[in-house]
């Protein structure tokens, strides 16, 4: 199914899982994400939750990407404006991020759509983790 960056306009649910398999922990991150659009095209997209890390009492996280729509995919920046991946919303797709000396891959999945989920596996001298982000619609 073609999906547009409009398609994830909107607020969503997020619960995230992290195993930090380096570090020996497992963290979890549960919150909102919502997608505005912005004046110069782009799109905002920004988390706020509360991240649990191993046994420890939550804590505020939030996060700001901005979305740019290139189709078929949609590019994604962070706060900055630095590159940081893209993505083919209409299917499972693969993304990557080099970031010295780190690999980050990603595998998008969307067929359970509007429910959909974002797999992220890091390796490094000093990382090794999976965190998978679901989204459901909030």
């Amino acid at each position: 199914m073609t999906r547009a960056i409009t398609d994830f306009e909107g607020s969503w649910q997020i619960s995230r899982s992290i195993d930090d398999r380096f570090g020996g922990q497992k963290a979890a991150f549960e919150g909102t994400a919502t997608l505005i659009p912005c004046q110069d095209g782009s799109w905002k997209w920004e988390e706020s939750g509360y991240l649990t890390l191993g046994e420890d009492a939550p804590i505020k996280a939030t996060r700001i990407y901005y979305w740019r729509p290139a189709p078929p995919q949609i590019e994604v920046f962070f706060e900055d404006g630095r590159p940081f991946h893209s993505f083919d919303p209409s299917g499972a797709d693969t993304a990557a991020h080099w970031c010295d000396p780190d690999d980050y891959r990603a595998q998008y999945e969307f067929k359970d759509w509007p429910q959909w989920q974002a797999i992220w596996r890091v390796k490094g001298p000093l990382k090794d983790y999976e965190m998978i982000s679901r989204y459901t619609r909030a």
